[in-house]
C-alpha cells in the first residue's frame, strides 16, 4: 500500500509496514519498503530500497539495494549500493556494502565490509572488415598431368579385359 512520504527522500510508491504490525518470516517484494513496525526473519529487496523508520524494530537478515536505518536493527545487513545509519539508529550486526554513512549519535556494534564496486564490463570491439564484392570466377582451362605408370599397372583407358 503506497504511503505519503513520512521521511524526506522516500519515494511515493513505497510499501509501508505500520507501527502496530508484526511480521514473522520471509519478506520480499518488487517495490521500496518502509518499516515502522516489527519484522523477524529475513527481508530481501535486492533491486529496491528499504527504510527502517524511527519506530521500526527489525530482527532479521537484510538485503536491499539501498538501506536507511532510523530505528533498531539486530542482524546482518547487505546493502548492494549503500547503507545509511541515521542519528536515531541502533544497529547490532555486520554490514556489507559499497558505501556507508553513519551520522553522529547513531549506535553501531558490528563489522563493516566495504566492497569494491564492480568495474563496468569491458566491451571489446573487433575492427569491421568490409570485403569488396567478389568477381565471378574466370573460366580456366584445366590441364591434366599423368604420372608415368609402373610396369604391370593398367590404365583405366585400356580396353583390354
Amino acid at each position: 500500500m503506497p504511503v505519503s512520504n513520512p521521511i524526506p527522500g522516500l519515494r511515493a510508491e513505497t510499501a509501508h509496514i505500520g507501527k502496530s504490525v508484526l511480521v514473522k518470516g520471509e519478506l520480499s517484494g518488487s517495490e521500496d519498503l518502509y518499516v515502522d513496525g516489527e519484522v523477524e526473519g529475513t527481508i530481501e529487496l535486492p533491486g529496491h530500497n528499504l527504510t527502517i523508520g524511527p519506530n521500526g524494530r527489525v530482527h532479521a537478515t537484510i538485503q536491499a539495494r539501498e538501506i536507511v536505518i532510523h530505528g533498531k536493527v539486530s542482524g546482518n545487513i547487505r546493502g548492494i549500493e549503500k547503507v545509511e545509519l541515521r542519528r536515531s539508529a541502533n544497529v547490532v550486526g555486520d554490514i556489507a556494502t559499497q558505501r556507508i554513512a553513519i551520522e553522529e549519535g547513531a549506535y553501531f556494534k558490528g563489522g563493516v565490509d566495504l566492497q569494491k564496486q564492480a568495474p563496468p564490463p569491458v566491451v571489446v570491439r573487433e575492427p569491421v572488415v568490409v570485403a569488396e564484392p567478389m568477381a565471378p570466377p574466370k573460366a580456366e582451362s584445366v590441364t591434366a598431368v599423368a604420372a608415368p605408370m609402373a610396369a604391370g599397372q593398367s590404365n583405366i583407358f585400356d580396353s583390354k579385359k
